[in-house]
């Protein structure tokens, strides 16, 4: 059966995925089960949405629901149909002025706390994910967090929901006409709903139970709190679909209350000479109004020691030390200063190693959740190669805590997990557990297994505690929701799965799952590839930075691909492997803007530019790295050509019209894929022999050297009959009085990034050795800094310390290197006068600005030249990728289509960026002319 020409009669072909590399690079989640879909597809609409209902019941074909995949539970996985959310469900709409928030399912969490931000107001649930992890998985998981609790995760701050039932009906809470519409058209449901709610309610010590395991977190099965909180079947199912892992229906739109995001918070590390005396601090803290309470064990504290910057006494605390993360939050200081006051009255009964030390400076609060945050990733980074990272999340009675602790760090030791850490929401009971695991073998299977049956034995039987506490039940739990709710319970869940699925083909094998071992089926493998791969746990974190998610794959994708080449290889599968490996050449490589953002958001660091650079330099043959190398010895002649090209193609748009060299080489395209794409915003730069004399005579000491970029010095003109960035460089220095030297052999000199991104290692090194040579010579051997115009340029001359010689590497480090934006900030503003302001700017943060650290200096440079600064929220990597934009048109196309709709909803006095081609693809993309931000200090001061 060719599932892809079948479901052409559901969705147009396009956004249905049938490829092998499509199916290899969705079997896996961030959880660690392994299930290859037999088709990806991506709908727009409810309308498709049931249409593909109607397919799964037709042809007995499972459905999953997929928002950022970055559950841990195996929930987002499936050997059916997957549908694909994180493209098109977008939707956010702030309502009654910040007091609720209608969203969609492909919406990413932190991106509506941005947007609800100026009204001091943010979700309820803040799982560690929330950067990553979309609406659609924070419902069906029913996500909390470090902050929220109980009473703000996401079952208690859903106002409405809009949701798409297997049977194809649609329903809105919202909607007071769908309360009868429900009753009578799903009858059977509605009746079924309403008989469980009345047994619940029927049973004194049935209804106590369930309430009972609601004050703590609990995400284990369906949440049938909501057959005691609500009356109406409608409302009851509504509730019942959050926290149900898209195991019941499609939630397609819901509405949230939000609450305080306070503007002032207190935070502290106390330190705690054991586990059990943090854990008798917890119920103090949490009634002196403690926002935040996060536990951590020593093992814990011990992982994050090698973190820069982190308090030296980490490293000398006692083997039995834990530590408390205390943050106190407030409308104002003086509420804030009530709570803290409140602390320090109780402070003298705690067991603390040191006298609390509390901060306010956001930025030491900020490194103190970093440490807490970097837990499960540091194991995950000294992890063995082949093995997996399994972060489990269980809650007990918070009185007990310690004592369970104390139990668990006995299994840990018993079933050989020496490196294992516990970390987790302590006010809420609520400890995460981190192990490393392979599942190369039966007997670490076998292993797990029993480590596994004794820790639900602890929790359920020792301490009645809950065995998910928030990241949902998954595959994992599902064999034991019974062994938790016991047998009444467990069979109204399975009542309300039959009556609403009866099929069982939405989600199957999660929360429901007869299976006794349905743990251990389907494991992922990790199979040892190269080091950037190995590291790897396919956590997803990465995903929302890479320009190419909307084109090909994501860095996660990437790697589970190369995972899989690597598998069918061992297998000896050589069709497939081939296939494979082709389709891999496009998506894997081709479309890979390696600009390396990817690693800002890793928890392990990769930066699978890096590795794609590297497969790259592979790929390469002989001849390929000659030709290299000889364009690198003769950059000078070459960039020549290149300008005389450039003046060539303006003259035909001069001639035939100002679009003719874009259609025909659009034309070539089709023809010759590989054909590169003409650009508009293409303008060659005015003759570089003025600008070198202007700069030596200008009449100011000399107080640092020019490096014009070759993008400057041949595609630097300017839109709108203004002068070429290096004049207006030029300018700026001039009226700082500050003279700028543009050395006379400028003209061969490139900082390499063109041969850096391809792979050309070898005419890299030469061209980054040449330029280091040439440096420190017009440097006058380190005395003076230079500063270049390109912000990727300076970020490329920065990292090309690997490739140079060893007496290159000495000049190199006496080299002061500045970008622009240094430039400007420290040297240029200080010395004029700002005389206008623009009213409203918008700004475009390049990657290696963002990687530099310089997007600060960016935005106070602005700040002082505008009235007001936007940086769109869905600003990143615009694909360029120097010159990839121009090959594969359709990267850039994706990567900035998000930031060109969010910049066209207004009007701006001015477009501004630090990278020539980055503002050539922005320039394109807005339909405004983007331009250096040289320019805008040229015109204010």
């Amino acid at each position: 059966m060719n599932i892809g020409k079948l479901l052409e009669s559901v969705l147009p072909e396009d956004r249905i995925k049938c490829r092998l590399i499509d199916l290899v690079s969705y079997a896996s989640d961030a959880g660690f089960y392994h299930l290859r879909p037999k088709a990806v597809v991506q709908p727009v609409s409810e309308e498709e949405i049931k249409g593909l209902f109607r397919f799964s019941h037709e042809n007995k074909i499972p459905l999953t629901f997929r928002a950022a995949g970055t559950s841990l539970s195996g929930q987002s996985i499936t050997d059916g149909i997957l549908v694909e959310l994180s493209k098109y469900w977008k939707g956010l709409k702030i309502e009654d002025d910040g007091a609720s928030v209608r969203v969609e399912p492909g919406v990413i969490g932190s991106v509506v706390n941005a947007r609800l931000k100026k009204y001091f107001k943010k979700i309820g649930p803040d799982p560690a994910s929330i950067n990553s992890a979309m609406m659609g998985g924070i419902l069906s998981n029913n996500a909390s967090g470090m902050c929220c609790g109980v009473s703000r995760n996401s079952y208690h701050t859903t106002k409405y929901i809009r949701f798409v039932l297997p049977d194809g009906n649609v329903f809105s809470t919202e909607n007071s006409a769908d309360y009868k519409r429900f009753e009578t058209e799903c009858q059977e449901a509605y009746q079924q709903i309403a008989v469980l709610r009345d047994q619940i309610r029927a049973n004194p010590e049935l209804h106590n139970r369930i309430r009972s395991k609601y004050k703590t977190k609990n995400t284990v099965g369906y949440s049938v709190n909501a057959f005691i909180d609500h009356h109406e079947p409608l409302d009851i199912l509504a509730h019942l679909l959050i926290g149900s892992e898209g195991t019941l229906g499609f939630i397609s739109e819901a509405v949230m209350h939000t609450v305080p995001d306070y503007p002032v918070k207190s935070t502290a590390l106390l330190y705690f000479p054991d586990i059990y005396a943090a854990c008798q601090a917890i119920v103090p803290l949490t009634v002196s109004g403690a926002e935040a309470v996060e536990l951590m064990d020593r093992a814990s504290l011990r992982s994050v020691e090698h973190i820069k910057g982190v308090p030296d006494v980490l490293k000398v605390l006692p083997e039995t030390a834990a530590a408390l993360l205390v943050e106190y939050q407030g409308n104002n200081e003086a509420e804030l200063q009530a709570k803290t006051s409140g602390f320090l009255g109780l402070s003298p009964g705690l067991s603390v190693l040191y006298p609390p030390v509390f901060t306010s400076d956001p930025l030491e609060q900020a490194f103190l959740w970093k440490i807490r945050k970097g837990m499960f990733p540091a194991v995950g980074a000294v992890r063995r190669s082949g093995t997996t990272v399994i972060l489990e999340d269980i809650a007990f009675p918070v009185e007990q805590l310690g004592d369970a602790i104390l139990d668990l760090q006995q299994l840990f030791k018993k079933h050989g997990y020496q490196n294992a850490i516990i970390f987790g929401h302590a006010k809420d009971g609520n400890i995460h557990f981190v192990v490393t695991q392979a599942f190369d073998s039966e007997s670490e299977i076998e292993r797990y297994d029993r480590f596994l049956n004794e820790v639900v034995d602890l929790v359920v039987k020792k301490y009645d505690g809950a065995l998910k506490a928030e990241h949902g039940t998954g595959r994992n739990m599902a064999p034991f929701v019974e062994t938790e709710w016991g047998a009444e319970v467990y069979q109204i869940m399975k009542s309300l799965k039959q009556v609403v699925d009866p099929e069982n083909l939405l989600n199957p094998g999660v929360i429901i799952n007869e299976d006794k071992k349905a743990h251990i089926r389907d494991l992922k493998e990790l199979q040892q590839v190269e080091e950037e791969v190995d590291k790897c746990m396919e956590c997803g974190f990465c995903e929302y930075k890479c320009p190419s998610r909307n084109v090909t794959l994501t860095p996660r994708r990437r790697i589970v691909v190369r995972r899989e080449l690597l598998k069918l290889k061992s297998q000896g599968k050589k069709q497939q492997h081939k296939e494979l490996l082709d389709q891999y050449q496009y998506d894997g490589l081709d479309t890979c803007a390696v600009d390396g953002l990817c690693a800002t958001a890793c928890p392990v660091d990769i930066n699978t530019g890096m590795l794609v650079k590297r497969l790259r330099k592979e790929n390469h043959s002989d001849f390929a790295n000659s030709v290299a190398l000889t364009i690198a010895k003769n950059f000078g002649t070459v960039a020549t050509s290149v300008k005389m090209g450039l003046q060539a193609g303006m003259a035909v748009n001069r001639i035939f019209g100002d679009n003719s060299l874009l259609k025909l080489t659009k034309g070539m395209k089709e023809v010759v894929p590989l054909f590169p794409l003409w650009s508009n915003q293409l303008k060659p730069s005015p003759g570089l022999a003025g600008q070198i004399k202007r700069s030596q005579n200008s009449g100011n000491a000399v107080g640092a050297v020019y490096f014009p970029t070759c993008i400057s010095r041949n595609m630097g003109g300017a839109q709108e009959n203004k002068k070429s960035i290096i004049d207006t460089f030029l300018n700026v220095a001039e009226k700082a009085r500050m003279g700028l030297l543009i050395p006379d052999d400028i003209q061969s000199a490139c900082c390499g990034q063109l041969f850096s991104s391809k792979g050309f290692n070898k005419a890299f090194s030469y061209t980054a050795n040449e330029t280091i040579e040439k440096l420190w010579k017009w440097t006058d051997e380190g005395r003076l800094p230079v500063v270049l115009d390109i912000t990727s340029c300076t970020f490329t001359l920065h990292h090309c310390r690997p490739s140079l010689s060893e007496p290159n590497k000495i000049k190199f480090d006496k080299i002061k290197i500045l970008d622009s934006i240094d430039y400007i900030l420290d040297y240029i503003l200080p010395a004029v006068t700002v005389k206008r302001t623009k009213k409203e700017i918008v700004l475009h943060p390049v990657c290696s600005l963002q990687k530099m650290g310089l997007e600060a200096k960016f935005l106070k440079i602005a700040h002082q030249l505008a009235d007001k600064v936007d940086v769109p929220l869905s600003a990143g990597c615009c694909g360029m990728a120097g010159d990839r934009g121009f090959w594969f048109p359709e990267l850039t196309k994706s990567a900035t289509l998000p930031e060109a709709e969010e910049v066209r909803q207004k009007e701006y006095d001015g477009y501004y960026s630090t990278a020539k081609t980055c503002e050539m693809n922005l320039s394109d993309a807005v339909g405004k002319n983007y331009e250096s931000i040289v320019y805008l200090l040229d015109e204010c001061v």
